[in-house]
């Protein structure tokens, strides 16, 4: 698997996987509660988006956000629904976090649905040794989202760590 820093997502496969994402998420809460970024979002100076493939697949997708003061926020991970359960999320996870860390941020956080569609994506974070957290930045509180967040400055959680980031 290799992971790549995607700035200008003009791949038609990568806009086709971002485009299903948002389609996917639409019947899961209502629009005010969905907070993926569309394709202009993920452009926007402060994001830095990756991809990852698998010789020529697209295998899944991550942002890191930065909303400064040394904190990040993950963005718009997915994974291609033919490349589920193969470690994909978990890969992408430890990029983003190793590269927060290399970038100097003292927190990383995210927003992700509270519904049971989001349940493998919640343990993913949680193994990861993310922890429930308040709203941050511009999130209020919502019942249709569960908000967590990673202190880069305690040591690596052993799941974490055992993740190669490539």
């Amino acid at each position: 698997m290799r992971i790549q820093h995607d700035p200008g997502i003009d791949d038609p496969r990568v806009i086709a996987l971002l485009e299903a994402h948002l389609r996917a998420l639409a019947p899961t809460a209502p629009a005010e509660s969905r907070h993926a970024l569309d394709l202009d979002g993920l452009r926007r100076p402060e994001i830095a988006f990756w991809t990852a493939w698998e010789g020529e697949a697209l295998l899944g997708c991550g942002a890191l956000q930065a909303l400064g003061a040394g904190h990040g926020e993950i963005k718009s991970m997915r994974t291609a629904d033919a490349h589920l359960r193969r470690g994909v999320a978990a890969r992408l996870l430890a990029h983003i976090v190793e590269e927060a860390r290399r970038r100097g941020y003292a927190r990383l956080s995210l927003e992700t649905g509270s519904m049971a569609y989001f349940e493998p994506a919640r343990r993913l974070y949680a193994a990861a040794g993310f922890v429930p957290c308040p709203p941050f930045g511009r999130y209020r509180e919502d019942p249709n989202s569960v908000f967590m967040t990673l202190d880069l400055r305690a040591p690596a959680t052993a799941a974490a760590a055992a993740t190669p980031a490539s």
